[in-house]
């Protein structure tokens, strides 16, 4: 853990607007924000039904579709439209993690499948487990994670997926990520590449204290691939500072104005602390200069009463709404708690100065 804090301007612009898409009955997180052709704001997130409890995310998860006329809402939704493939697909029973974004005239929408097919027991026989029974099945089907991708024409669907196996898989035994590939996140490179940065980890941290996060990047010519793993993977890895610092939940842009145009936010596990994200920028998209904190502690922003939920009082899943000049302008993350005490969206403005507006703290 590092001691000094440095601050970002990226988190001095911030300013809290509020929690989006309390929907009764379900879980949300992951909350993808674009810009529509009709110059609303469309958001692709995650749901599950709470029968699930929070380690639904992984087992019964499916990808939702909002639309609103301002990135705080009021939000109409508009249903599913991505979920578990069934039989004996890699992606059978969960789809997570969604990032979407334009490329050229289509749609294009990375996520996370998870698979249980192979498992002894039927996805709808989970709620009725113990706590340690489900505990058991969710430790499997996290080793399931891969990374897929869907294709639409428009963005209201339908969405196609990319071939029958993940475009980014595991590596080979004793690489890098040759246990777990998850968290994706698309840069589209001016140079005409699609640069997919992508979180993985190996069994041997696995098996010792659960893994050890790190960032990898793959390379496509096509945004259906194929993606061709860097050879200088993981680009990013804090295993150095410490065997369990680590971070996840990466969103990569670029800004071609500044001399350091690729930038990256993720949640940080263990630079600073477990509660803060951390802000990088780099010239070429593989060497980050040291992190910076790209958001506090939940409660910095918004002032709430904790229900007592593992893992509160933290933003994760940071995912950025970006204006047609491709400047973001707000910061879309889930939240646990609110209404329902289960979690949910919050949107954060990031403002034009330099100054931090806390007025809903």
């Amino acid at each position: 853990m590092t001691s000094e804090v440095s601050t970002s301007n990226f988190e001095q612009k911030l300013k809290p607007l509020g929690r989006i898409l309390e929907v009764e009955g379900y879980h949300v997180w992951c909350c993808s924000p674009i810009y529509g052709p009709d110059g609303r704001i469309h958001v692709f997130y995650s749901r599950w039904r709470n029968e699930y409890t929070f380690s639904g995310w992984v087992s019964a998860c499916e990808v939702a579709h909002a639309v609103a006329d301002l990135p705080e809402g009021p939000y109409e939704d508009l249903g599913v439209v991505l979920k578990g493939s069934g039989a004996n697909a890699w992606d059978s029973w969960a789809i997570h993690n969604p990032t979407v974004q334009k490329v050229g005239d289509k749609y294009a929408l990375f996520y996370m499948g998870a698979d249980g097919s192979k498992l002894d027991i039927e996805q709808n026989e989970l709620p009725n487990l113990s706590t340690a029974e489900y505990e058991k099945y969710f430790n499997q089907l996290v080793y399931t994670k891969r990374i897929g991708l869907a294709i639409a024409d428009n963005i209201n669907g339908p969405w196609r997926r990319v071939g029958d196996e993940p475009v980014i898989n595991v590596g080979s035994d004793g690489d890098w990520d040759d246990a777990v590939v998850s968290n994706p996140s698309l840069l589209q490179n001016p140079n005409g590449e699609y640069w997919l940065y992508y979180k993985g980890w190996d069994w041997d941290t696995g098996r010792r204290f659960n893994g050890n996060r790190k960032y990898g990047l793959a390379i496509a010519k096509s945004i259906e691939g194929p993606y061709k793993k860097h050879s200088a993977n993981p680009i990013i890895d804090f295993s150095n500072i410490g065997e369990r610092v680590q971070c996840e939940d990466a969103y990569t842009w670029f800004e071609p104005k500044d001399c350091a145009p690729y930038k990256i936010i993720m949640r940080d596990m263990g630079f600073y602390n477990h509660e803060y994200g951390l802000y990088m920028e780099s010239s070429d998209g593989l060497i980050w200069q040291n992190p910076q904190v790209a958001y506090k502690d939940a409660g910095t922003y918004f002032d709430e009463t904790l229900p007592g939920l593992d893992r509160e009082g933290r933003f994760e899943r940071p995912q950025l709404l970006i204006n047609s000049e491709g400047v973001p302008t707000h910061l879309f993350c889930a939240y646990q708690g609110g209404r329902y005490g289960t979690c949910s969206g919050v949107v954060l403005e990031i403002s034009k100065n330099n100054q931090s507006n806390l007025s809903n703290n």
